[in-house]
């Protein structure tokens, strides 16, 4: 639990949260929508930042086949992160993907139109990094800017 965190060492003010493919989407919707974490008694400004790898930004597949709704349909409800990106509190968020041509089903347009939607609401700490050559499989190429991301917002 993140009250609890200096008790093992941790800095409360240093939380960094990251997830490939569905644990990106978990990593969004628990940074984005204060709902989760106002339920543990933290709200969104308490994490340094967000790396989803790869993530899904409209709502998630598992959501969408229990309400019936195809893949292929556009849908931005509340349990998609993309509905969130008027958040005033939202930490810095790195996104990564792979390849639009190798990648899951539009997942790169997403992401870019994720990282666009951000700013324009006004969130300047967002940046959307495509790997070339990668599919689904871009974490490897991520883990690195991932570090680069954390030490310049946790020690800087």
């Amino acid at each position: 639990m993140l009250r609890h965190i200096a008790q093992y060492g941790g800095d409360p003010r240093k939380v960094f949260v990251s997830g490939h493919s569905a644990g990106a989407y978990l990593t969004c919707m628990l940074g984005m929508d204060p709902r989760w974490l106002r339920a543990q008694g933290w709200e969104n400004p308490s994490l340094r930042g967000l790396i989803p790898i790869s993530g899904q930004c409209i709502t998630h597949f598992t959501l969408r086949a229990e309400r019936g709704i195809p893949m292929e349909q556009p849908l931005c409800d509340d349990m998609a992160p993309l509905y969130h990106v008027g958040n005033p509190h939202l930490p810095p968020i790195l996104l990564t993907t792979g390849d639009p041509e190798l990648e899951m089903c539009g997942r790169q347009e997403e992401n870019a139109y994720f990282c666009r939607m951000l700013k324009l609401n006004g969130h300047q700490d967002v940046q959307h990094l495509t790997f070339q050559g990668y599919g689904h499989d871009c974490a490897l190429p991520s883990f690195p800017l991932a570090v680069q991301f954390i030490h310049r917002l946790a020690w800087n």
